[in-house]
This record gives C-alpha cells, sequence and structure tokens, in this order.
C-alpha cells in the first residue's frame, strides 16, 4: 500500500514537471514566432526604402541628409541580429521616415507623385502591421514572462533555465513629435 501511494506520488510529479516544462516550452516557442512577424515586416518595410529613397531623390536634391539618414537607419535595421538591437534600428527608421515624410510636405511636386503615393501607402500599412506585430509580440512576452514568475514554474523555470524575454519598445526619440527645421 505505501509502495503504490509513493508511486502514484512519483508519477504525478513526474506528469506535472513534463506539463509545466512543456507550458513554457510552448509559451516561448509563441513568443519566438511572435518575433519573427515582426522581423516579416521590418523587411517588408525595408525592401520598400530603396524605391521610395529613389523616388524622392528627384525632387528633394537639397535634403541630402535627410536621405542619407534614412539610407543608414535601413541599413542598421538590415543588421541587427537580435530583437534588442532590431528594436533600436526599427526606432531609428521609424524617425528617419517621419523625417522624411514631414520634409516632403514642402515638395508639392513630390506629394502628387504616383509613385511616391502609392509608397507612402505601402508604407502606411506596414507600419500598421508592424505595429500590430508589436502588440502581438509583447502580448506573448508578458504571458512567457508572468509564467515564469508565478508558482510552481518559477522553481522548473530556473532549473530547466528559461530565461526572461524583453519587451519590444518605441525609444524616447521615437515618443516625440518629429521637428523639422529649415
Amino acid at each position: 500500500m505505501l509502495l503504490t501511494i509513493v508511486l502514484v506520488v512519483i508519477i504525478v510529479l513526474l506528469l506535472a514537471t513534463v506539463s509545466i516544462f512543456n507550458s513554457l516550452v510552448t509559451k516561448r516557442n509563441r513568443v519566438h514566432e511572435a518575433y519573427s512577424q515582426i522581423d516579416v515586416q521590418l523587411k517588408r518595410r525595408s525592401s520598400l526604402i530603396p524605391n521610395l529613397v529613389e523616388t524622392v531623390k528627384g525632387y528633394m536634391k537639397h535634403e541630402r541628409e535627410v536621405l542619407e539618414e534614412v539610407t543608414k537607419a535601413r541599413s542598421a535595421l538590415m543588421h541587427a541580429g537580435n530583437p534588442k538591437d532590431q528594436a533600436a534600428a526599427d526606432n531609428q527608421l521609424t524617425g528617419a521616415l517621419k523625417t522624411l515624410f514631414a520634409v516632403s510636405e514642402n515638395y508639392p511636386d513630390l506629394k502628387a507623385s504616383d509613385t511616391f503615393k502609392q509608397l507612402q501607402s505601402e508604407l502606411a500599412d506596414t507600419e500598421t502591421k508592424v505595429a500590430s506585430s508589436r502588440q502581438f509580440y509583447n502580448t506573448n512576452v508578458l504571458d512567457y514572462n508572468t509564467a515564469l514568475q508565478t508558482f510552481p514554474a518559477s522553481f522548473f523555470a530556473q532549473a530547466f533555465h528559461f530565461l526572461p524575454e524583453a519587451f519590444f519598445q518605441a525609444s524616447e526619440s521615437e515618443k516625440m513629435d518629429v521637428k523639422v527645421n529649415f
């Protein structure tokens, strides 16, 4: 009888351990999948940048530093290797694009260009998708990090080296309005 009780307790503990471990793995994988969705949208946006720069170049000959900043920010985003670097590069590119579109207001012929309008529309659509992907990622990070901190999963998280994930956050400069000086 005692042996049966001990075996049942061991089996229950083993099943609980497997269940908690699998739950943590599932949540971590959801975070990684959500991050890959951000990556897809950022790459889509980056692929639009060269066309935008080429379209704008002819109209904005006196705004070379704005175009260089967009190109530099795009390059940083393409070479970012982890979520933190990618978030920083994305914030830099978003700021550069805001400045570009603010400056474009001074070029009526550019604003009237069908190519520019189409690229601006595609970028706006992509920005919406990036924001949605960020929100989805952050929701999954919250769920995963909460699971790591709750009892009894916190014991297993430490034992199996599950580490918290970072949220995808906007930089302070991205939160501010764009100021354009002429």
